[in-house]
């Protein structure tokens, strides 16, 4: 991508309120010795050109969606789990403890803690789905790399706005895993074979 070559096709939704990102080109990043080493000892380690303008705005796109998978699927089983378990304790606090009989509080716990865990079972297995997804773990590692290649080029005097790519790194579920690395990439060359038959 030239510097000038900058329209919405190089675009990619940043993390911060969804403010739109134009990419910093590869050559802005390279032109600084330690951010080009940094990206070549990366794209060494993740099997990745952290300088190939086209690679890294499909992984920022990934990166996106695969938040916005990640908050979806926590809200979907958050707030459902916050809202029984907040009127089961509240119901509990204000009705259930003052019943004259222990059969029935005895019956009412043993039920509301039967669906709080079930709701639990629910949340955990969703975020296990999406954090512990090889590929998508991948794709984050990717991303935190490429975010620290650009703040080193931005501290060597890069032209990069700040806080760029506009988005925190990922403290966990980032691990690289090349054996999914591998898999992914088998799947996308039979994918454009069969695109091309």
């Amino acid at each position: 991508m030239n510097d000038n070559d900058q329209g919405a096709e190089w675009e990619f939704v940043g993390r911060r309120g969804g403010d739109v990102v134009t990419l910093v080109s590869g050559s802005a990043i390279a032109a600084v010795p330690e951010a080009h080493r940094a990206a070549e000892h990366a794209g060494q380690e993740l099997r990745f050109d952290f300088l190939d303008d086209r690679a890294v705005l499909t992984m920022l796109h990934r990166r996106h969606l695969d938040e916005e998978d990640m908050f979806k699927a926590g809200f979907a089983h958050g707030v459902p789990l916050a809202l029984v378990g907040f009127g089961a304790v509240l119901y509990w606090a204000a009705v259930a403890q003052y019943w004259e009989t222990a059969a029935p509080r005895n019956a009412y716990l043993a039920v509301a803690i039967t669906v709080v865990v079930t709701q639990v079972f629910f949340f955990v297995r969703s975020a296990m789905s999406h954090w512990g997804d090889p590929v998508r773990q991948n794709q984050r590692a990717r991303a935190a790399a490429y975010r620290k290649i650009a703040h080193i080029a931005r501290r060597g005097g890069a032209d990069i706005p700040a806080h760029y790519p506009h988005y925190g790194p990922y403290p966990f579920a980032a691990t690289f895993r090349p054996e999914a690395d591998d898999r992914e990439q088998s799947e996308s060359k039979k994918a454009d074979d069969d695109g091309h038959r």
